[in-house]
């Protein structure tokens, strides 16, 4: 018995949290862990995910793993700079991080 299985999965690498940005989802920002100011640095941990209009969510994960490998991790920020770098890089002109435990933060490209 061969039979093939189409999953969808609830994830999405950078390059593709950059599309769907682009089509429109929005991505948000979750803290995980209060953040600590060390110096002039913030460090903390935060993960993302998009949103779409139908409120499908799919988390960021890193693309070093493969998918094939059962080894998919989720991508981790440990610092406020990290994200505000990540986001200006996937094309948003503004970053609000979120700075408590399980806050979260919304963030959506506008189009001219």
């Amino acid at each position: 018995m061969n039979q093939t299985i189409d999953l969808e999965l609830n994830v999405t690498t950078e390059q593709g949290l950059r599309a769907l940005a682009e089509e429109g989802h929005t991505v948000e920002v979750l803290c995980k862990a209060d953040p600590e100011r060390k110096g002039p640095s913030w460090y903390g941990l935060w993960i993302m995910w998009t949103v779409g209009s139908d409120g499908q969510e799919k988390i960021l994960v890193t693309a070093r793993t493969r998918v094939t490998q059962n080894a998919i991790r989720v991508r981790e920020f440990k610092t406020a700079t990290g994200v505000i770098s990540f986001l200006v890089g996937v094309g948003f002109s503004q970053a609000s991080i979120p700075m408590k435990n399980g806050e979260t933060t919304s963030h959506r490209l506008v189009s001219d």
